[in-house]
């Protein structure tokens, strides 16, 4: 397989510490403003690709990966959360905001690209 594509985005929750949100804000964030006419122009079937997103967060055992994959519209999805991103507490209140990071990378196959 060969990467074709690398996205990548940020996403938080600020009230809810929830990391599978912040983490799905990240994924949209990354995926947000791309648009792939290569599927269309070459004639490939966009499920021919594998999308690999991997998701940093300070708390990855709390990520919900396949709830994640399944907002994913294209190809076929693998989610792994990691540890990275940033929680920040507000020392006025004590709440705690969620920050993640998202990096989404296709991959294809160099024959599915000839047609």
């Amino acid at each position: 397989m060969q990467r074709f594509i690398i996205e990548m985005g940020m996403g938080n929750d600020q009230y809810g510490q929830d990391y599978t949100k912040a983490a799905a804000r990240a994924i949209e964030d990354a995926i947000r403003h791309s648009s792939i006419p290569m599927f269309d122009a070459l004639g490939v079937d966009h499920m021919k690709m594998a999308v690999q997103v991997t998701v940093g967060v300070q708390k990855p055992k709390a990520v919900d990966c396949v709830a994640l994959a399944e907002k994913l519209p294209r190809g076929q999805v693998t989610v792994k959360a990691v540890l990275g991103g940033l929680d920040v507490t507000n020392p006025d209140s004590g709440n705690v905001l969620v920050m993640a990071s998202a990096a989404v990378e296709a991959f294809l196959n160099p024959e599915d690209l000839a047609g």
